[in-house]
């Protein structure tokens, strides 16, 4: 039996179905959808060279590559590649061809540096080490159970604050981005981000297929918007956090909190049954509000990097 890579093929219905498909697999505690592979792939911006690439074995997909420069980071020359194999599939050769193919097609960029999640598993680290990664930081995957779990009480919001849905913002979005991008660029991590094209970001972003408008909760002060949660759902019962922040001048006054509390009360009462999230372990403020919520972490991913020559 031979494994091939190449690229996943956008007018075929049947590539984004095997890609999603095993994403599920490999991350279950990440939402995707054959939409939202079709949409990473066809909207991202040009610069960012992004590229999704599938292992095949006797005609079908058992492995997956998310390939693309950090076109919004202030430092030239960031690539990542993001390899998954089917659990059931592994020690074919799939992942090793994977990410041959994703380093040529990053040097051919001008990548310098190389920027690969891998699972906290000894296989998967080692799979890494063994072709030239070491490891930096490291972020936790997060589940809440909507079904059984005890969400806090709803509070009523405090004077001068209002909550509303990401909806309510469909005519203009512009102030949700301003607001996405001041959290974006104090959100820890090893790439830095400067979101400034809003064009890319109501293509990439506000008009992703997982976004959930009706439960994405924002909390508005004096008209501007201060804190939020953007919600992720894929059309069964499972939700996600796709980011939650706050505006530097309302820090510390538990709007975060407020609003993420009210988007998951309204994903439990509109049918969801499970609550994902994530967060960079170094993140203390983050982690101890989901704590609050009663998230558990379910998986945790290194961030592994290998320097080009």
């Amino acid at each position: 039996m031979t494994v091939i890579v190449r690229d996943l093929r956008p007018d075929v219905r049947a590539d984004a179905e095997g890609f999603s498909h095993v994403r599920r697999l490999a991350l279950p505690f990440m939402l995707s959808t054959p939409e939202s592979v079709l949409h990473d792939l066809t909207r991202s911006h040009p610069d960012a060279h992004f590229g999704q690439l599938v292992a095949e074995e006797d005609g079908e997909i058992i492995g997956t590559a998310q390939v693309g420069l950090a076109h919004d980071s202030p430092k030239p020359g960031q690539g990542s590649a993001n390899i998954y194999v089917r659990p059931d599939r592994t020690r074919h050769g799939a992942g090793s061809l994977l990410l041959r193919a994703a380093e040529e097609r990053l040097a051919g960029l001008g990548a310098r540096r190389i920027h690969s999640w891998v699972l906290d598993e000894p296989h998967h680290r080692a799979f890494a080490e063994r072709h030239g990664y070491r490891a930096g930081r490291s972020a936790h995957f997060l589940r809440l159970d909507l079904a059984q779990g005890v969400l806090p009480p709803l509070q009523d919001p405090p004077p001068g604050v209002e909550l509303r849905t990401g909806a309510d913002f469909a005519g203009d979005p512009r102030p949700l981005f301003a607001l996405d991008a001041e959290t974006a660029s104090d959100e820890p991590g090893d790439i830095d981000t400067e979101l400034t094209d809003y064009e890319a970001w109501l293509e990439q972003t506000w008009r992703h297929p997982l976004l959930d408008l009706g439960l994405t909760t924002v909390a508005v002060v004096d008209g501007h918007p201060a804190a939020f949660t953007a919600a992720y759902t894929d059309g069964s019962a499972r939700y996600g956090t796709a980011m939650t922040g706050t505006a530097r001048a309302h820090r510390g006054r538990g709007l975060a909190k407020l609003a993420k509390n009210t988007s998951l009360h309204r994903a439990r009462a509109a049918g969801h049954t499970e609550a994902f999230t994530g967060n960079d372990t170094g993140n203390g403020p983050m982690l101890a509000i989901n704590e609050w919520f009663g998230y558990e972490v379910c998986a945790t991913e290194v961030r592994y990097v290998r320097e080009l020559g």
